[in-house]
């Protein structure tokens, strides 16, 4: 879905644009067109200027000719003929009645009738002028005509009127010679408003021009005339200053647009096959992006199951990322599974021995004491130094247990307010978890003996703690010092149990206890190997030269 919206943001903001730029293209297409119409009706009321203009020069010539003043009709008949040969125009010579004399189209001497078109006889007879007729439908010719009036006054006689008349049609060839394309028509329009020449229909000729050009201007919207059915046009009049006549470029607003439309039919077919290429790239990309993701939620859901994950090479660099991501965590999930079912054996292992420990102390507790109420005190005393050196097994973890804090924390509850009366000197060691244990024990026995028999006893006792490392072995000093020494029984406790049983049978240690004459001195020995933790061991296994 957000690939179809991608594509639809992307296309649709673009054909947009392009119909705005083809709608300005448009514009400034129809601005150049108009201009060139109006440069093709200018240019045809000047050429239609420069044929009446000819045909009136021609008149004013035939006009000197001697024949015709001396009334020598025949002579002036065959000048005239001679003269107008191949220019496809003909002479007619009329009376003050407007009845025909001679007429060039028809041989000399034929009967001949009234003149076509009287009104313009009779303007320029009036006018005393050149007049150009409109077109009107000749009895003789049987076509479409129009006539160059002018009169003529001899010295001696009645006057006579001179015509130059001219097929219509003949008028065609203005319009042709002009570059009309793109549904632009021309035609010529007399003073009626009837259709001299056109460049669309030869037989509008003489009939009444179909577009009713009564409004102002040169460029108008035109519409046709009362009952002629038709849409809107666009037409372009230049009249003409010599005829009054007009010359009319014209074009149905139908057909001016059919271009942009045309254009626009482009722009929307263009526009609907980039939008299905696009859908069709979008689904085919969906397909392609939608496997892999469902293989993606098969794996999380694989990885939630904990179950193994292998990462793919998908095309898809971001969904390959993805894949070896899940994978990633899978596999850390199976190590962290891992560990944790370690520290759970490890835990329920402590446990064992925790509870071998306290079953053991219980027993030997209860063997040495006289009383419950010494009893309950001994245990519990023996109880607390082995929690505090639970706490710090567990704040150590796997890394192990400082030597220097598991010593202080089991001599501390026993320890005197000065603090002159105790010193630990010794280099930093990390024991590992079970040594540290056990070693604890022993020190807290031995502390507890101190409390009772040895140097923490008296308000004047000391104890000097040491240990050192040489050749591989972990020596530790316990030596009390007591102004006043107690005299010590022989019976065995449960402290004699821990440092001979634990620390002599579990750590392989060797164990010497001296009583002097001012106090206990144990001296503990043992192998190194067994009490580093294993990356401390590695460490130095590493660091040692072969």
């Amino acid at each position: 879905m957000f690939l179809f919206l991608l594509i639809a943001v992307t296309i649709i903001p673009a054909i947009a644009v392009a119909v705005v730029l083809l709608q300005r293209n448009n514009d400034a297409q129809r601005e150049v067109v108009t201009t060139l119409a109006e440069a093709m009706a200018g240019s045809i009321a000047e050429a239609i200027d420069r044929e009446l203009s000819g045909m009136a020069t021609t008149l004013r010539v035939l006009s000197t000719t001697p024949s015709l003043a001396n009334g020598s009709l025949e002579d002036f008949y065959d000048r005239a003929k001679l003269a107008l040969a191949g220019t496809g125009s003909y002479f007619i010579l009329l009376d003050e009645n407007y009845r025909q004399l001679i007429n060039t189209r028809v041989p000399f001497g034929m009967p001949l009738g009234p003149t076509s078109d009287p009104q313009s006889a009779e303007l320029a007879l009036t006018k005393g002028g050149t007049v150009i007729s409109g077109t009107f439908f000749g009895k003789i010719s049987r076509e479409w005509v129009f006539n160059v009036v002018m009169p003529f006054v001899p010295e001696n006689g009645p006057p006579r009127i001179l015509v130059m008349t001219r097929n219509a049609e003949t008028l065609s060839d203005a319009l042709s010679q002009q570059m009309l394309r793109g549904g632009w028509n021309a035609s010529v329009v007399d003073q009626d408003n009837l259709v001299i020449a056109s460049s669309f229909m030869s037989s509008d000729v003489g009939k009444p021009f179909f577009l009713d050009l009564r409004g102002p201007g040169m460029y108008r919207e035109a519409e046709p005339r009362e009952g002629v059915a038709g849409g809107t046009y666009m037409s372009i009049v230049d009249k003409s200053q010599y005829s009054g006549w007009q010359a009319v470029v014209w074009a149905s607003t139908a057909s001016i647009e059919e271009p942009m439309r045309r254009s626009l039919r482009m722009l929307l077919v263009g526009g609907l096959l980039v939008i299905a290429i696009g859908t069709a790239a979008a689904w085919l990309l969906g397909r392609q992006i939608a496997g892999p993701v469902r293989r993606l939620a098969r794996d999380a859901r694989r990885l939630g199951a904990g179950e193994p994950v292998h990462a793919i090479d998908y095309p898809i660099a971001e969904v390959a990322t993805v894949s070896s991501a899940l994978a990633e965590a899978a596999l850390d999930r199976k190590q962290a599974e891992n560990e944790i079912r370690l520290l759970m054996r490890e835990v329920a292992h402590r446990s064992k021995n925790q509870l071998t420990v306290v079953a053991s102390m219980a027993k030997q507790t209860a063997r040495s004491a006289r009383t419950f109420a010494s009893f309950q005190d001994a245990f519990q005393k023996r109880l607390y130094g082995l929690a505090r050196s639970t706490d710090l097994l567990i704040a150590g973890g796997a890394a192990g247990v400082e030597l220097r804090e598991l010593l202080a924390i089991q001599i501390e509850p026993f320890c005197p307010d000065d603090a002159d009366r105790l010193q630990m000197e010794g280099p930093n060691i990390r024991l590992a978890n079970q040594p540290a244990q056990t070693i604890g024990l022993a020190i807290h026995e031995l502390a507890t003996n101190a409390s009772k028999y040895g140097a923490f006893s008296s308000a004047t006792g000391s104890l000097a703690l040491s240990w050192r490392v040489k050749d591989e072995v972990l020596t530790i000093i316990w030596r009390e010092h007591v102004p006043r020494l107690r005299r010590r029984t022989g019976r065995r406790g449960f402290g004699t149990e821990i440092i001979e049983r634990m620390l002599g049978g579990t750590l392989d240690a060797e164990i010497s206890r001296v009583f002097h004459r001012d106090g206990l001195e144990c001296v503990f020995k043992i192998p190194v190997d067994r009490l580093f933790p294993d990356d401390a061991k590695a460490a130095s296994d590493a660091a040692r030269p072969d």
